[in-house]
């Protein structure tokens, strides 16, 4: 890498900055995220070196204007794991994952403490140490709102829960769904007759009915409250929520490539179907995928 961006290298490489390599990391990322969910072992292995390649990059780019180096990056996370896992390198005792992840916290929050007051006494704001310690910090400090919006509400909900800002129990998610869910149906009420449809064929867009700006933004909370709760859900049973819907989008794109096959094996196109046959095909495709997993149909 070092040689790629040195004169005489490759043009590309050097013309990069961070800014411009942001979207091939969160590319690489999402790669590195399907071949484990295909369980491509091979595929993986060159996707792990593709998002390593971004480490690199940054680091290499870092070095150049002398803000840090490959090395540095290496140093602080060896002495962040060993700091994290003082039942491992320590003396501390945990017993259980649960435990594991409370120390974890617990270290991270204090860890970000003494971040910042390296910062205020660099900043000349020495002065104030004492009246900044006592300084309540929020337990959703550094969740990123720059992550994916089902990886954050994830993250919050599970820092909110951490502190006994919880349902009791599984059922009280499902009320609150329902609840969620009766609210954004009395929204609805004030939608232009008459009422949502579907957009149906053509331009995109074309036929829509005009919503005022007021209700369009209540009813896009709404939505965002129903996911949130869907998120809350899926933390409380342990599922990952952006994995899962990936698997559904992907079982969606199978099933409907499946009606497409059939569609065209006719001589024609999705569009081409009415709304009862694209149905049958659909629950054909959905006979058919169970049948290869060995499920009843």
């Amino acid at each position: 890498m070092e040689r790629l961006r040195a004169p005489g290298g490759c043009p590309w490489d050097r013309e990069q900055t961070f800014d411009s390599i942001k979207p091939y990391t969160l590319e690489e990322t999402y790669e590195v995220l399907e071949a484990i969910d295909n369980r491509d072992w091979p595929e993986l292995a060159g996707e792990l070196g593709d998002l390593l390649l971004q480490v690199l990059f940054y680091s290499e780019m870092a070095k150049e204007q002398s803000s840090f180096s490959i090395d540095d990056v290496l140093d602080r996370l060896s002495t962040k794991l060993v700091n994290r896992h003082p039942h491992v390198f320590g003396d501390v005792k945990a017993d259980t994952s649960a435990e594991v992840k409370r120390n974890w916290e617990a270290i991270k929050v204090e860890e970000k403490k003494l971040e910042e007051e390296k910062k205020r006494q660099a900043d000349g704001a020495g002065a104030d140490s004492a009246l900044l310690k006592n300084e309540k910090r929020s337990i959703l400090a550094g969740v990123s709102s720059a992550m994916p919006a089902l990886l954050e509400a994830y993250k919050l909900s599970s820092r909110a829960a951490q502190a006994g800002f919880d349902w009791p129990n599984v059922e009280g998610l499902f009320d609150k769904l329902s609840e969620e869910t009766n609210e954004l149906r009395h929204e609805l009420e004030q939608f232009p007759a008459p009422g949502p449809r579907p957009q149906g064929r053509g331009v995109a867009g074309s036929g829509r009915t005009v919503v005022p700006e007021s209700l369009q933004a209540r009813l896009e909370g709404e939505v965002g409250d129903l996911f949130f709760v869907l998120v809350n859900i899926a933390r409380y049973l342990s599922v990952d929520p952006e994995s899962a819907l990936r698997k559904t989008n992907r079982k969606f794109k199978r099933r409907f490539q499946w009606m497409e096959a059939r569609l065209h094996e006719s001589g024609r196109s999705a569009d081409e179907a009415s709304m009862e046959e694209l149905e049958s095909l659909w629950q054909q495709a959905k006979t058919q995928e169970k049948l290869a997993e060995g499920k009843p149909a």
